[in-house]
C-alpha cells in the first residue's frame, strides 16, 4: 500500500516545487495566491474547480489560477502522484514585460511542452534549483501560459500602478510578521486603498491581505516541516494562536498543520 507523502522545497525566484502522492482524499477546498501548474505522474487526480469536477491522468498538465478554490482526491479508487510548480504571478508578469498574468481556460490538457518544463525542474529535486535555472523555468512557463491564455493578455501597461503595487508588495513581504494597516499601504504605494486593491489583484492575482497571509503560512509550512512545535510556529509566523494558524493553514493548503507535519516528515 502506498502511503501519502508530500515533499516541498523552499521558494526561490518566484518558484516553488512540490512532489506528492495520495490514495483517496488529499486536500479539502483551499486556494493559493500563486499559479499551480501540475504534472500527474500516475493514477487519476480529481479536483473540484470553477464549478465542475476535473480529472488529470498520467502525463497530463493541470493549470490552477491564483485565488481559485479547489480540492483534491484520487479518482477511480486508486493512488495518484504528481509534481507541482507554484509560480508567483508577479514573476509571471515580469517575464511577460509587465502584462497581466494570463488566464488559461483549459484546466487539464495534454501539453508536452509544459510537461517537459516540469520534468526538467525536478531533475535534482529536492536539491535547490540554481538561480538561472529557476529564472528560465519561470520565463518559459510564463510564455506557455500566455500562449494558452484566453487572449487580450498584452493589455496596455500601467507602469505607475505597477511600481506602486510593487512597493506595497515588498513592504508586505518585509512586514509579514505583523498585521499591516490599510493606511500604511496607502503611504507606501501612494494609492488609495481601493485603487491599490484593484491594481494589486491586476498585477499579482490576489488581494494584499491574502498575499501577506500567504507569506506567513509559507514560513509556518517550512517551520513545521523542520520539526517546530505548532504553538511556536504560530507565534513566529505572526498568528494570534495555534487555532488561528490552523484555520488559515487549512484554508491555504487543504490540510491541517498536524497532517502537514506527518506528511512532510513521513
Amino acid at each position: 500500500m502506498t502511503s501519502d507523502r508530500i515533499r516541498l522545497d523552499r521558494p526561490t525566484a518566484g518558484l516553488q516545487r512540490l512532489a506528492a502522492r495520495f490514495g483517496g482524499h488529499a486536500y479539502d477546498p483551499h486556494r493559493h495566491e500563486t499559479y499551480g501548474i501540475g504534472l500527474t505522474l500516475y493514477g487519476v487526480q480529481q479536483f473540484h474547480y470553477r464549478g465542475s469536477l476535473r480529472a488529470s491522468r498520467a502525463r497530463q498538465i493541470l493549470v490552477l489560477h491564483p485565488d481559485e478554490l479547489h480540492d483534491g482526491h484520487a479518482g477511480e479508487g486508486g493512488t495518484f502522484a504528481y509534481r507541482m510548480l507554484y509560480l508567483d504571478p508577479a514573476a509571471v508578469s515580469r517575464a511577460l514585460d509587465g502584462a497581466s498574468p494570463p488566464f488559461v481556460p483549459e484546466v487539464v490538457a495534454d501539453d508536452a511542452a509544459m510537461a517537459e518544463i516540469v520534468d526538467e525542474a525536478f531533475l535534482d529535486f529536492p536539491q535547490a534549483l540554481e538561480p538561472l535555472a529557476a529564472d528560465a523555468t519561470v520565463g518559459r512557463m510564463a510564455e506557455l501560459l500566455e500562449r494558452r491564455g484566453d487572449g487580450a493578455r498584452r493589455q496596455k501597461r500601467r507602469a505607475v500602478a505597477l511600481r506602486a503595487v510593487t512597493r506595497a508588495r515588498d513592504f508586505l513581504v518585509a512586514e509579514a510578521h505583523r498585521t499591516v494597516g490599510s493606511d500604511e499601504l496607502e503611504r507606501v504605494s501612494g494609492l488609495d486603498r481601493f485603487a491599490l486593491a484593484r491594481h494589486f489583484r491586476h498585477a499579482f492575482g490576489t488581494s494584499p491581505h491574502r498575499f501577506q497571509v500567504g507569506r506567513r503560512l509559507m514560513c509556518a509550512q517550512a517551520m513545521i516541516a523542520d520539526g517546530a512545535a505548532l504553538s511556536e510556529t504560530a507565534a513566529a509566523a505572526g498568528f494570534a494562536d495555534q487555532s488561528h494558524l490552523t484555520r488559515h493553514f487549512a484554508a491555504r493548503f487543504g490540510v491541517t498543520p498536524g497532517r502537514w507535519a506527518a506528511l512532510s516528515r513521513g
